[in-house]
């Protein structure tokens, strides 16, 4: 038996954070049907909002000529199912290893910074590359299975 086709969802827009609320219902939407229950739909939301918020503040720098590309693959197989999101800015772009350590004592205090971190805590994996046509590309992914855990 065969298992079932990914659902694919691309979404393009804009630099507006008035478009976080799009993103959430599609990533609610696609996380119910692939069966999270309500606590990792939840985190899950929280990491695509942040790293949609960093799209468009830290790559794009809130220019609303710049788009954040977004594209959603799910599954609900059971055996291999989840949610992948990979999140694409059209900015400059940035060295991974370079992001400050939220936990180091000088940036406890600080009001940014936390956002690749709490994704790394919210999702079972996680990959930041610089894309070819320029820009950031967030890849996450959280796995069935281990939601049901």
């Amino acid at each position: 038996m065969s298992s079932p086709q990914p659902d694919i969802v691309r979404l393009e827009f804009c630099s507006a954070f008035d478009m976080l609320d799009f993103v959430q219902v599609v990533g609610d939407h696609l996380c119910r049907r692939v069966g999270f229950d309500e606590d990792s739909m939840h985190w899950v939301g929280v990491a695509i909002r942040e790293c949609v918020i960093n799209a468009i503040k830290h790559g794009n720098q809130n220019d609303q000529r710049k788009l954040v590309h977004v594209e959603f693959i799910s599954s609900s197989d059971p055996e291999t199912g989840g949610l992948t999101v990979a999140v694409r800015d059209e900015g400059e772009g940035f060295e991974p290893e370079e992001i400050a350590d939220p936990l180091a004592p000088e940036n406890m205090l600080k009001s940014s910074g936390r956002g690749i971190f709490l994704i790394r805590n919210f999702m079972d994996d996680i990959q930041l590359r610089r894309v070819p046509e320029g820009g950031m590309e967030v890849r996450m992914v959280k796995k069935l299975a281990k939601a049901a855990l």
